[in-house]
C-alpha cells in the first residue's frame, strides 16, 4: 500500500472516530481516486455511504467493486455482506441472487440468501435454499441452524428438533451456531410445551455466551447509572422549560415516539400504524441519538450528564438536530415524509424521552405496555448477538433488573411530562384490535382507516427489521399473552422486584 494510501485511510478512520462522517467519505473517495482499480475501497466507501443512509451512493460503490473484482461471484457476496452491516436487507438480497446465479455451489452464499428469503417472507424458498446448501454439506451447522427455524415456523416441530440436536451433536459446530442452536431447540421444545426441557437449552445457549459478556456488564451498569441520573435531575420544570421555546423551532412537524420495552408490542402498534396513509413509520432505527443528540453533545467530557448537554443546546444547534433527523430518516425509509405523521418506532427510545422533548417539543409519545413477566420472559428467550444491553439477558435476574431501569424511568418521568403521551396495552390491543386501534388514531389526530386492520397483508410486502418479522406477517392474535405462566417456577424468585410494576400497570 502507497503512503498517500494509507494515509488517507488512517484520515478517514479518525474522523469516523469523531462522528466527522463527512470528513471520513471525503477521505474515501480521495483514496477510491489515487487506485481507481481497487475494489476493496469500494466496499469500504459504500459500508460509509450505506451507514450515512446514503443507499443510492453505496449501491454505487458496490457495483463498480463487482465490476473491478477478478471473482465475481466472490465480490458479490462480500457486496451483499456490506449490505447487511448498514442494515439494507433487499439491497443485501438482490446481491446474494445475484451471487448464486454466478456460483450456486457457495454453501455461506446459499444460506444467506436463505436467511434474507426468509426475512422477505419467502418460506418456500428459503427452505429450497437451505435443501441445497445441505446436500452439498450435510453437516453444514449453520444451514442446520437455519432449516429447523423454517421447520419451526411452518410447524413441523419434530424435524425441525432433530435437526437441531444432530446440529448440537456435531464436534464441527461452531460456538455461534452451537449458541443459535440451543436458542432455537428451546423455541421448538417451547412450541410443544416441553417447557422445563426448553429452559434448559436456553440455559445451555447463555452459559456458552456468558464469557463474551465479561467487558460489557461494565458498560450496562454505566448505562443504567445514567438512567438513575435522568430520574434525579431532569425534573417536571425542566421538560416544561424546554417545551416552552417550540414556537421558535419551526416548522412544527408531526411526529410520535413508540417507545417502551423491547418485546412488549411495539412491532405490532407500528405495522398498524404504517397501514394508515397518512402515516409513515421509521422502524429500529438510532437516528434520534445518532444524528440529533449525539451533535449536540459533541465538545463535552464523555461524563457530561445529559441534562447539561440539553441545557446547554442553542436554537440554532436545535434547529439542525431537527432538520438533519427528518433528512436521514427520509433516506433511511427512502419516502418523502410531507405533512404526513411520522412515527420513529424503537424501544430504545424510551430512555432518549427528555432528548425528544428538548429537540422536538411538540412530539406526542406512545408507550407499549405488556404483563412484564412476558416481556422479560420473551427477552430472555430472544437469540441476540451480544451488546451491553443484551449481556442483561443472560439471566433472568439481569432481565428483570433491566426491565426495572427501563420502565422505572418511564414510570418516573411519566408524571413529568407535559407532552402528550398514552399507554398501549398489548393485552388490549390483540383483545380488542378495531377499538384499540380507534382510540390509539384519535390520540394521534388521524381519522379512522380500516386499512389498519389488515396490517399483516400489508407486511408480507416488506422486509421487517425487527426480530418479530415472522409474526407480523399474521392475522392478531392472543397466544403470546400469559405465557409466562408455563414458567412461572422460574420467576418466584424475582417476583419481589416486578411487583411494582404489575401494581403500576395494572397486571397483579
Amino acid at each position: 500500500m502507497s503512503e498517500a494510501l494509507s494515509h488517507l485511510f488512517t484520515q478517514a478512520a479518525e474522523a469516523w472516530r469523531n462522528q466527522d462522517y463527512e470528513a471520513a467519505i471525503r477521505s474515501l473517495e480521495h483514496a477510491s481516486k489515487v487506485d481507481r482499480i481497487n475494489p476493496s475501497i469500494q466496499l469500504d466507501l459504500a459500508r460509509a455511504y450505506g451507514l450515512r443512509y446514503e443507499y443510492s451512493a453505496a449501491q454505487r460503490c458496490l457495483d463498480k467493486a463487482v465490476r473491478l473484482a477478478p471473482g465475481k461471484a466472490q465480490a458479490l457476496v462480500a457486496a451483499g455482506g456490506r449490505c447487511q452491516e448498514f442494515g439494507h436487507y433487499e439491497m443485501a438480497k438482490r446481491f446474494f441472487d445475484r451471487a448464486i446465479a454466478e456460483n450456486g455451489n457457495n454453501c455461506e452464499a446459499l444460506v444467506t440468501l436463505a436467511e434474507l428469503s426468509e426475512r422477505h417472507h419467502e418460506n418456500d424458498r428459503a427452505l429450497d435454499l437451505v435443501t441445497r446448501a445441505l446436500k452439498r454439506e450435510p453437516a453444514h451447522s449453520r444451514a442446520q441452524v437455519v432449516k429447523a427455524r423454517l421447520l419451526r415456523i411452518t410447524g413441523k416441530l419434530e424435524e425441525g428438533e432433530n435437526t437441531l440436536r444432530e446440529a448440537i451433536a456435531n464436534p464441527a459446530c461452531d460456538p455461534s451456531n452451537r449458541i443459535r442452536a440451543w436458542y432455537e431447540l428451546g423455541q421448538i421444545l417451547d412450541r410443544q410445551c416441553r417447557y422445563e426441557e426448553a429452559m434448559a437449552a436456553f440455559l445451555e445457549a447463555k452459559a456458552l455466551q456468558l464469557p463474551g459478556a465479561a467487558t460489557l456488564v461494565p458498560i450496562l451498569n454505566g448505562i443504567q447509572n445514567r438512567i438513575l441520573e435522568m430520574e434525579r435531575t431532569i425534573t417536571a420544570d425542566v421538560l416544561q422549560r424546554w417545551c416552552d421555546p417550540a414556537a421558535e423551532l419551526i416548522p412544527s412537524r408531526p411526529l410520535a415516539i413508540l417507545c417502551g420495552h423491547p418485546r412488549s408490542g411495539t412491532t405490532l402498534l407500528e405495522q398498524m400504524l404504517d397501514s394508515h396513509p397518512d402515516i409513515v413509520t421509521a422502524e429500529e432505527t438510532h437516528i434520534l441519538h445518532d444524528e440529533a443528540y449525539l451533535p449536540l453533545s459533541r465538545g463535552f467530557p464523555d461524563d457530561t450528564s445529559i441534562l447539561e448537554v440539553l441545557n446547554s443546546a442553542a436554537p440554532a444547534s436545535l434547529k439542525k438536530s431537527r432538520a438533519d433527523y427528518f433528512r436521514f430518516t427520509e433516506l433511511f425509509i427512502g419516502k418523502t415524509i410531507g405533512d404526513r405523521l411520522l412515527i420513529d418506532k424503537n424501544p430504545a427510545l424510551n430512555v432518549l424521552i427528555p432528548a425528544a422533548v428538548r429537540i422536538f417539543p411538540e412530539a406526542r409519545f406512545l408507550v407499549a405496555l405488556r404483563d412484564p413477566r412476558d416481556v422479560c420472559l420473551s427477552c430472555f428467550m430472544q437469540p441476540l448477538a451480544l451488546n451491553p444491553v443484551s449481556s442483561a439477558y443472560l439471566s433472568l435476574d439481569g432481565t428483570i433488573r433491566q426491565y426495572a431501569s427501563v420502565m422505572g424511568f418511564w414510570r418516573s418521568i411519566l408524571p413529568k411530562l407535559s407532552n402528550a403521551w398514552m399507554e398501549v396495552r398489548y393485552e388490549t390491543l390483540v383483545g380488542e384490535f378495531e377499538d384499540s386501534a380507534r382510540r390509539i388514531l384519535t390520540f394521534l389526530g388521524k381519522s379512522w382507516n380500516p386499512e389498519v386492520l389488515k396490517f399483516h397483508e400489508y407486511a408480507r410486502a416488506k422486509p421487517v427489521r425487527s426480530p418479530t418479522y415472522a409474526d407480523v406477517v399474521n392475522p392478531v392474535n392472543n397466544r403470546a399473552v400469559g405465557r409466562w405462566a408455563n414458567y412461572s417456577q422460574y420467576f418466584e424468585s424475582y417476583l419481589d422486584k416486578l411487583q411494582p410494576f404489575l401494581d403500576a400497570f395494572g397486571y397483579s
